[in-house]
């Protein structure tokens, strides 16, 4: 349901975030998407989204070129964001309807999904005031319910776990876990391994735009017998 061919990209014609980068998400796939700083993970993100641009290579979103498809592909996907400081002016609800018409979310069906993911995400509350006055973890919150409102069959999900409490964090992998069951795919970035441990069919490991590995965790300690998985990380990232 996602897949990037031959994809570069550069900044300021020096940098190169991402180079020469290949890999696919299939239909019912919880992939994982592990590296440290700066190691070309967000920039994958907007690339797929659409926010930027690759300076070369082809990028495939529920069977969509985004080149030659970009609103089909939009439509397709829901994303989160690496930061949730957004739309803070408006209030909860102004904010969910606003994304309801975005992605023509059937008036009927709209206020049911909002309330159905406002009360799992413990927000039912809030809605009636500004998001500016809501915490991190709150806002966040809010751009996990946007993500889904329209019930996309991709989630592209930037560190979503960040500002999370635990049973909001919960929810989400009991989300993507039945997302996933339903044949769709969740592709999202982490830092945290014990998460992709427990949650993933697959990670890809990148460091500097470049894929260093791309498989099961268990194919990975295999490979590396009698190590953890944080030392096998760090060994990868640090070479």
């Amino acid at each position: 349901m996602i897949r990037l061919e031959n994809v570069t990209k550069t900044y300021n014609k020096t940098v190169k975030a991402l180079d020469d980068v290949s890999f696919n998400v299939k239909g019912g796939e919880i992939v994982g998407f592990i590296g440290p700083n700066g190691s070309g993970k967000t920039t994958t993100m907007k690339l797929l989204t659409g926010i930027i641009k690759p300076d070369k290579g082809k990028i495939f979103v529920n069977g969509f070129n985004i080149k030659e498809d970009p609103i089909k592909v939009k439509e397709s996907i829901g994303y989160i964001a690496d930061s949730p400081d957004m739309f803070l002016r408006l209030k909860g609800t102004e904010f969910l309807q606003l994304i309801g018409d975005i992605y023509r979310v059937p008036t009927e069906d709209r206020q049911t999904r909002i309330e159905s993911l406002a009360e799992k995400f413990g927000l039912t509350k809030a809605l009636s005031s500004p998001m500016m006055s809501y915490s991190h973890g709150m806002r966040q919150k809010m751009m996990v319910i946007a993500a889904l409102l329209h019930k996309p069959p991709v989630w592209i999900l930037d560190e979503p776990m960040i500002g999370l409490d635990p049973k909001s964090a919960f929810e989400l992998k009991q989300l993507m876990r039945e997302h996933t069951k339903e044949g769709n795919a969740v592709f999202f970035s982490t830092h945290v391994l014990e998460v992709a441990e427990k949650l993933c069919d697959r990670v890809i490991i990148i460091k500097n735009g470049v894929i260093l590995y791309n498989g099961t965790l268990e194919e990975l300690e295999k490979q590396n017998k009698n190590e953890s998985l944080e030392k096998i990380f760090l060994e990868l990232t640090e070479k």
